[in-house]
């Protein structure tokens, strides 16, 4: 194995996701930096957009060289093994990087269904590499899609698949999109039955079992499947837990609000693998890029021995596409909770292409001129540290080394 030497302080972010690639860009404002970034893959994936790669009417996937700032070195590989001790990270073909300061970004992807035959037989779509694998068994595929979950993922893979023509069923396993004010799901409802969806919720909508051509229900209910699609709930890589760092029981890594290791004060965490405080926050591009931002500023304020600041992060909405004619912005308060403000239609549309392409911008922007990304600095996270009040024992570590 090899072992880079490289001048200056090394910073080493593993992930490029929205988290990873904000974290590594913003870094690249102070002179002196060395930033490499570790990503398995050779491009940026746009994951709001993997319902239209499944459906063919858009591209998930983004050039590194449109969002990530020219500074930053793209190791493409996948890391192994973390090494806190001598400050290095272990490659999948062998190469090791040394670093001073690491940003755990691995982000997340599906996690693995426990019901049975679902591993086997139901297709999941939370990584492009999913969403490629289930794009041509889809267009070799006539009969009904049965679509399980109804989070935003399903929903919109429901709806972008009956957009095309196809017949899909809408499994909930309970309520459709819990998260959603009443008066905003009734909405996607309606368009959900418009695009002629069927939506199996409330009691008994649990799918218990999944075969090569259905689904089994709690109540008893078969479904003819040709294609089951899988979107329930998401999982993290075990990087962190494999390597001896400190983790919740998803195995998102620890850490203080400031986003650093409970661990190791040379290593953070951002974006859907983080849990500051053992409370994270809700897994979106929302909060993301936002974390990223975050984690760089608290390597900047080290290196510049100041104390960092903490997680302020509010919330604002929850957006999602149905199909590409309509959709639903839905207002949520600071505390991330639905409100019964809404814009549906195809306003509610325009407001979610709008999201999908500032998401991008917002990355290219801090790739070109760096430190300027400022929504991670919005007041409004007073729910949050009432939150840390009420715990018994909130983790509140104090680093300036």
């Amino acid at each position: 194995m090899s072992e880079n030497h490289i001048q200056g302080t090394r910073v080493v972010v593993v992930g490029g996701g929205y988290a990873g690639v904000m974290a590594a860009n913003r870094l690249t404002q102070r002179a002196g930096l060395d930033v490499t970034l570790v990503n398995p893959r050779p491009e940026f994936v746009h994951r709001i957009r993997l319902h239209q790669q499944v459906g063919g009417t858009g591209n998930a996937v983004v050039a590194f060289r449109e969002v990530l700032a020219e500074g930053v070195r793209l190791v493409v590989d996948t890391v192994e093994r973390i090494d806190a001790g001598p400050r290095s990270v272990v490659l999948d073909q062998g190469q090791v990087l040394s670093y001073d300061y690491l940003v755990y970004a691995v982000g997340s992807g599906s996690a693995d269904p426990s019901v049975p035959g679902a591993a086997g037989f139901a297709y999941p779509i939370a990584t492009l590499e999913e969403a490629e694998r289930l794009r041509p068994v889809l267009e070799a595929a006539s009969a009904p899609v049965v679509v399980v979950g109804s989070g935003p993922t399903g929903i919109e893979t429901a709806a972008e698949l009956a957009e095309a023509g196809r017949a899909v069923t809408l499994v909930c396993g309970g309520e459709l999109n819990p998260y959603l004010h009443p008066r905003g799901r009734r909405s996607v409802a309606k368009r959900l039955a418009r695009l002629g969806v069927d939506v199996v919720d409330g009691p008994g909508s649990r799918a218990t079992e999944v075969t090569r051509d259905a689904v089994r229900l709690a109540d008893g209910r078969e479904l003819p499947s040709a294609v089951t699609i899988w979107t329930v709930g998401f999982g993290v890589p075990d990087l962190a837990a494999r390597s001896g760092l400190t983790t919740d029981a998803l195995g998102r890594l620890l850490t203080d609000e400031t986003l650093t290791s409970v661990d190791d004060d040379r290593i953070l965490a951002a974006g859907d693998s983080a849990a500051p405080s053992g409370l994270p926050l809700r897994m979106s591009c929302q909060a993301a890029m936002p974390l990223g931002a975050r984690a760089a500023d608290t390597v900047l304020s080290r290196i510049a021995g100041e104390q960092p600041e903490t997680v302020n992060q509010p919330f604002a909405a929850q957006c999602i596409s149905l199909g590409r004619r309509d959709g639903i912005f839905q207002f949520a308060n600071r505390a991330d909770v639905a409100v019964r403000w809404k814009v549906d239609g195809m306003l509610g549309a325009k407001l979610k292409e709008t999201v999908c392409t500032s998401v991008v911008q917002h990355l290219a922007g801090e790739a070109a001129k760096p430190g300027g990304y400022r929504l991670h600095r919005m007041g409004g996270g007073e729910q949050r540290q009432e939150r840390l009040a009420a715990q018994d024992a909130p983790l509140a570590l104090d680093r300036t080394a």
